[in-house]
């Protein structure tokens, strides 16, 4: 059996933390696992939860570790047993047990009640119940909205499902299917990381995960979407086995402006954040580790942000009405057991937990940040470049007239050759485009270099012989890394 840290749990309401041990159980299976989540609503208007998993068998010190909100303890909600349900591969029975987790004294809390025989039969699972009074639409919408965010972690090995019954409604049943690897399958040997990046694009194009498949008003094909990615190790000593945090981040463009169909966070940056292979509230180190980050250098003004608990929402002051950034965030310990029964974590110091967050946070946003920017032109160029960037078209027009009302004409089939173009009727807003492309790829290469570098800019003008004057160099503006006004005309 397997003993897991579970301190997310003081983040979670009961049930949401019910199932993400669930989830835990199934992950560290060797087998393909089925994950039940069943609501039955009486005729009292309780609710019956049963939250059942094939995975390996539970360890029972879980539940005593549970730690609630005032919400889910309150004697309105909840009588606070649990009933429990679990074996695993290696027993020879099923046991049962009901937890009391009012009771102060642990002896007093666990009931054994009797088990059954498994017959010779081996399989593994576990199965939760409880009862509750708590509204059954809002017990679904909570639980849908969890296992929707669940999928961006794409594990192909866990099938989920809902199933909602009404005793006052005859032969009323609601079912839900949550499958990771259903739309865009990706090999079972794929990365963790390959999984989190595919897991947030299909989030993107599915409004949420809302829908079955990506919504094709918004996003008439994939391709509208860019996505970077980063991922940062603490390194591994003698006092600690190695966290990993990875950053994947996703700018769309929607291409139906008028579409009402998009997700509630708006034109707001959703954030979420998974800690383990579970979702859970971001830690108050990584929040600001995101608000210290210098978005400018990536040409983004931050504005607003809400931690709202199951995901922070950023507003930016300057994000183009027709675009979107999504951001997903996961800590996790690089021995979090897959295969194995037991795992003892190391927990550092708080202060040095804190400082381990941040740094790990500020530094794989960083990372996806500039992957981004190198995979995409003109993609999150600094303020800076932008500000550059918007004299560049007057600037091409000057060098354009330059060019063509000069009487030299081997200058002229100079500079044509240079620009790509030939000699023979070029029109003016031709010759203009045409420097004005070279002027914003300077730029733009300039600010993809790191902040301390002191390379000079390329050549706007460059020939096959590659010259370049030696000893030219210009000091970096206000710690930026655009290029000066000056360097388009080396």
């Amino acid at each position: 059996m397997i003993h897991m840290n579970m301190n997310v749990a003081e983040y979670q309401p009961l049930s949401l933390h019910l199932i993400s041990s669930a989830f835990q159980r199934c992950r560290a299976s060797e087998h393909l696992c089925r994950l039940s989540i069943t609501l039955r609503l009486s005729v009292h208007s309780n609710v019956q939860i049963s939250i059942s998993d094939t995975g390996i068998g539970s360890c029972l010190e879980e539940f005593f570790d549970l730690k609630l909100c005032s919400e889910d303890f309150g004697s309105e909600y909840w009588d606070g047993v649990l009933s429990v349900t679990t074996t695993s591969i290696s027993d020879d029975e099923i046991y049962n047990y009901l937890l009391s987790t009012r009771e102060c004294v642990s002896e007093k809390k666990l009931t054994r009640l009797p088990s059954k025989p498994k017959n010779g039969v081996k399989f593994s699972g576990t199965e939760v119940c409880l009862l509750v009074s708590k509204n059954l639409d809002v017990l679904v919408g909570e639980i849908k909205c969890f296992l929707q965010k669940i999928l961006v972690l794409k594990i192909p090995s866990v099938a989920i499902e809902l199933v909602v019954e009404r005793e006052d409604t005859p032969r009323s049943k609601d079912e839900y299917l949550f499958l990771a690897n259903e739309w865009n399958p990706l090999p079972f040997s794929a990365s963790n990381l390959e999984r989190l990046k595919s897991g947030l694009e299909e989030y993107v194009l599915k409004h949420g995960n809302i829908l079955n498949t990506q919504c094709h008003s918004c996003f008439p094909n994939s391709g509208t979407l860019k996505v970077g990615s980063g991922m940062v190790s603490q390194t591994k000593s003698r006092r600690n086995t190695g966290l990993v945090m990875e950053a994947v981040i996703v700018i769309s463009e929607i291409s139906d402006q008028t579409s009402t169909c998009f997700r509630a966070c708006g034109a707001k940056t959703e954030v979420l954040y998974f800690k383990d292979f579970s979702s859970c509230t971001i830690t108050q180190s990584s929040l600001k580790a995101l608000q210290s980050i210098d978005w400018r250098s990536y040409g983004l003004e931050l504005g607003s942000v809400e931690n709202r608990g199951s995901n922070v929402l950023i507003e930016w002051e300057n994000l183009p009405a027709h675009a979107h950034i999504d951001i997903v965030l996961h800590l996790y310990n690089e021995q979090y057991p897959i295969h194995c029964h037991t795992l003892i974590v190391l927990v550092p110091s708080t202060r040095r937990k804190i400082q381990l967050d941040s740094n790990l946070t500020k530094k794989a946003v960083k990372l996806a940040l500039d992957d981004l920017r190198e995979k995409h032109t003109g993609v999150l160029l600094s303020a800076h470049a932008l500000k550059i960037c918007s004299h560049a078209p007057d600037l091409a027009k000057t060098m354009a007239g330059l060019i063509l009302s000069s009487e030299d004409i081997d200058f002229q089939t100079e500079c044509f050759s240079l620009l790509g173009l030939q000699s023979q009727d070029v029109e003016g807003e031709t010759v203009e485009a045409c420097i004005n492309e070279k002027i914003i790829s300077v730029i733009e290469m300039n600010d993809k270099k790191p902040q301390r570098s002191k390379d000079v800019a390329p050549f706007l003008f460059e020939d096959d012989c590659g010259f370049q004057e030696p000893g030219l160099e210009y000091d970096e503006y206000e710690g930026e890394n655009a290029c000066s006004p000056m360097d388009i005309y080396n």
